[in-house]
């Protein structure tokens, strides 16, 4: 199957919420992978635990990176637990920042966690995950099924 059958139409906003939220998924996965690399230097960290975190940060990058690539092919299911991710990342910012003490490290991760929530809500990007037509306002979006009427549009075109 060729890509250009896998990428939906997106706005560019959604484009680069995909980009930014495929960080956080990079950093778990680096984590685990880190995690891996040391787990064998320490005897105190030998055995199964070790093993069961490191499946968790690699499980977990994996699902946070499925969604930042869904939100890059245009994807609609992938906002909301890109939205959910991202908030935890301002969590975790806010936390470094402030009870930390690690405003170095706190301050860049909040502004990339804000910036994919105010990319992710901004007007291309709601009027795209609803299903909008050009001069359509979000209640005859609403009427006509928005995203899944779009959907069903394109299916009975044979697109």
């Amino acid at each position: 199957m060729p890509i250009s059958d896998l990428v939906s139409p997106a706005p560019r906003q959604v484009r680069l919420a995909g980009a930014l939220t495929a960080l956080p998924g990079l950093a778990l996965l680096v984590f685990g992978v880190l995690l891996a690399l040391n787990a064998g230097d320490d005897p105190a960290m030998a055995g199964g635990s070790v093993a069961a975190e490191i499946a968790y940060y690699v499980v977990l990058a994996a699902g946070v990176l499925a969604c930042a690539a869904a939100l890059l092919l245009g994807k609609t299911w992938a906002r909301s637990p890109a939205l959910v991710v991202n908030l935890v990342v301002i969590g975790i910012g806010w936390y470094a920042t402030g009870p930390s003490d690690q405003p170095g490290f706190g301050v860049p991760v909040m502004i990339v966690g804000v910036a994919v929530v105010v990319l992710l809500f901004r007007e291309p990007s709601r009027a795209w995950v609803l299903g909008q037509r050009a001069g359509e306002s979000e209640e005859e979006a609403a009427r006509r099924g928005g995203a899944a009427g779009r959907a069903a549009e394109r299916e009975q075109r044979g697109e």
